[in-house]
């Protein structure tokens, strides 16, 4: 690139400040729609299965197409391509914000997402531009530090704009800080074109194979899951979708390598990967995007349904880990510059980076506190700090010039295309882990008890699917709503039984859905209920009585039995065979035997219909403390469900953290190179 050296110190600020204004925007853009989502899902009625796509749809845009801005912005100057991406960003943010439908809002963000990749690309590009390598280190954490903050202030900011001003506002934001970064760049940033001028080919081929492999990869990614249940969005692992979309990937990324290596101006230069530093550089980038965004996406999880926090404070929790990374960012820039060494930093990063996943994974419980968790997380902070600006530094310093939109837009997109598939990936182990722990935790602490006692007052999430992070919120078990619900489901209950035993017949129809259904309440409430139930015995000893004062013989024998209450019986006793056949006839003669089984069958009825609703009364009072202490069990198994998923992830994060650590050993520390300082030999 053509760098004016005799730029000035405030030209060199101010195009600085336009650059880091226009990656934040970028950058912000990744969390700050998450906290909205809700109220978009509400506000354009997204069906479950197109929730996701408002963030997936702009990382997978964002990822496949920053390479392409690599080598744009070698072909046609920085300039030139970051402008073309403000400006698309911009216009996209515009037209989410007035998005009527749910396939404009992802067809806008997908779009967003092309302009972002620019910013994102040209953003480290510049400053490799501006500053040699020896002096870059000062100057490069201020771009990873910007990364950092925007994870914190996203959420908050999110759900601030959203409370007050509506979601359309989150996307409105970008503007005007958008035209302010593009009044700097356009009015204060020098060309930065090729040093022999514009000109080159665009490697469009390359590029649909590259969209070919990525795209489905990304995708795949998103929606693969290891356990599927009702109301889960994606697909399993192994299921033809995903497969499918596995061999679509697999396909595009073979053609696109062998065409690399064929084309004269590759959209990406492979052979840069003959560099050690690239090689071993970027393939440490791309372990390390997964470590650098996950602690973000599932702390707050953790924050909110163990801790018992708000999902403000659960924000606030993170806020010392970005700390960590901005001064881990900054930090080590410096030393790297003042030492003119790189890779003892980076070692010592990813020393600390393991302790801190280390502890996390090994020290979470069900009862740890905020404090405690917000404490371990500096620890975190200054090891993920060094990971955007030391290695970024040292892929730039090993390249040459002409190349440095190229290598940059090579770490950019492998940190990035990490980030997505290893939260999409660990985000599917947590979601099994979870389901799985919350299968057996609640099904032990509701032992015993009605299911649909059970489940009118329990409710977790379903199958515990997390899709980068979002829905934290409405995942929390919140232990006094359930028992309000408990006690209000058991009281309604009680309202319906009562009044279905009482005869009421819509009563007795809703018993089949009460919480107390069983084959007892069922049994009580046929017929009527127990009074009922009571009177038709009683109206079929009347038609036996009947049927016996036909004839003195049968009148006789039914005298002789067992079968009349005795207060009937008596009745009949003074009732002769004569009297029934008296002109009056049998009807009043057994008047008094009428009169005596009604009686009874009264009495006997509300015996009945007060015993029924003893029993009932009784049942509530014992399943009521049962299912209140169910309840504090299953808000401990949740507890501890989220305990173990979070505690999963973390070990996960140290294995990566480990094998990043392998990656950089072999990693060459070359000099950082000032101005005038030739390529080193061997690189």
């Amino acid at each position: 690139m053509t760098v004016p050296h005799a730029l000035t110190r405030q030209q060199q600020v101010l195009t600085l400040a336009g650059t880091l204004i226009a990656l934040f925007l970028a950058a912000l853009d990744q969390t700050v729609v998450a906290t909205a989502g809700p109220d978009i899902q509400r506000s354009l009625h997204l069906p479950p299965g197109l929730y996701t796509w408002i963030t997936t749809a702009y990382f997978v845009s964002s990822t496949v197409l920053v390479p392409v801005y690599g080598r744009l912005s070698d072909v046609y100057g920085r300039k030139v391509v970051l402008v073309v991406g403000v400006v698309l960003f911009v216009a996209a943010s515009a037209l989410c914000g007035v998005a009527q439908s749910a396939w404009q809002l992802i067809a806008f963000r997908a779009l967003q997402g092309v302009g972002s990749a620019s910013l994102f690309t040209s953003a480290f590009a510049v400053v490799a531009d501006l500053f040699p390598p020896s002096e870059r280190g000062r100057y490069t954490g201020l771009f990873g530090a910007v990364f950092g903050i925007s994870s914190l202030v996203g959420p908050l900011l999110g759900g601030f704009i959203t409370d007050h001003f509506g979601w359309h506002w989150v996307f409105f934001i970008n503007l005007p800080l958008g035209l302010v970064a593009l009044a700097f760049i356009v009015w204060r940033m020098p060309p930065l074109e090729p040093a022999g001028g514009r000109g080159g080919s665009i490697d469009v081929t390359g590029g649909v194979l590259l969209a070919t492999g990525v795209v489905p990869l990304l995708i795949g990614a998103s929606l693969g899951r290891v356990v599927l249940r009702e109301g889960d969005v994606g697909y399993l692992w192994t299921s033809p979708p995903m497969l499918a979309m596995g061999l679509v990937s697999l396909v595009g990324l073979a053609g696109f390598v062998t065409w690399e290596l064929r084309v004269e101006q590759p959209l990406v230069d492979l052979r840069l990967f003959r560099v050690p530093t690239v090689r071993w550089g970027v393939s440490t980038m791309f372990v390390m995007g997964a470590a650098f965004l996950t602690p973000m996406v599932f702390l707050p999880l953790f924050m909110v349904n163990v801790v018992g926090v708000t999902n403000t404070a659960s924000g606030l929790t993170i806020s010392p880990l970005v700390m960590g990374i901005v001064a881990g960012n900054v930090l080590s820039g410096q030393l790297a510059s003042r030492f003119g060494r790189y890779k003892p930093f980076m070692l010592a990063a990813l020393l600390v980076l393991t302790a801190g996943f280390l502890i996390m994974g090994l020290t979470l419980r069900a009862d740890s506190t905020q404090g405690e968790v917000t404490a371990k997380m500096v620890l975190l902070g200054l090891g993920l700090g060094p990971a955007i600006p030391l290695y970024t530094l040292a892929v730039q310093n090993a390249v040459g010039a002409h190349q440095l939109g190229v290598a940059t837009s090579m770490t950019t997109f492998f940190r990035s295309l990490g980030s997505t598939i290893g939260v999409a990936v660990v985000g599917s182990l947590f979601a099994s882990t979870l389901a799985r722990e919350l299968d057996v935790g609640v099904a032990q602490a509701t032992a015993g008890l009605p299911a649909a006692l059970v489940a009118s007052a329990v409710s977790r999430p379903a199958g515990a699917a997390v899709e980068g992070g979002e829905g934290a919120a409405g995942m929390r078990f919140d232990v006094e709503a359930a028992k309000q619900r408990a006690a209000d489901g058991l009281e309604g209950a009680r309202r319906v039984a009562l009044r279905a035993l009482e005869g009421d017949a819509l009563a007795a129809a809703a018993v089949e859905r009460s919480p107390l259904s069983d084959d007892a309440l069922k049994a009580q409430v046929q017929g009527g209920g127990p009074r009922a139930q009571v009177q038709a015995r009683f109206e079929a000893t009347w038609r036996r009585v009947q049927a016996a004062a036909e004839t003195p013989l049968t009148w006789t024998a039914l005298l002789e039995t067992s079968e009349l209450p005795p207060a009937v019986k008596a009745a009949a006793l003074g009732v002769s065979p004569a009297a029934l056949k008296d002109g009056a006839g049998p009807a009043e003669a057994l008047a008094p035997v009428r009169a005596a089984l009604d009686a009874e069958a009264a009495r006997l009825g509300a015996l009945a219909l007060e015993q029924a609703r003893s029993k009932l009364e009784l049942r509530i009072a014992t399943e009521r403390p049962r299912l209140l202490a169910a309840i504090d069990a299953v808000s401990l198994a949740m507890r501890e469900a989220f305990t173990t998923a979070t505690s999963l992830v973390y070990r996960l994060m140290a294995v990566l953290s480990v094998l990043a650590f392998l990656l950089t050993l072999p990693l060459p520390q070359l000099k950082l190179r000032g101005r005038a300082t030739p390529m080193p030999a061997g690189e």
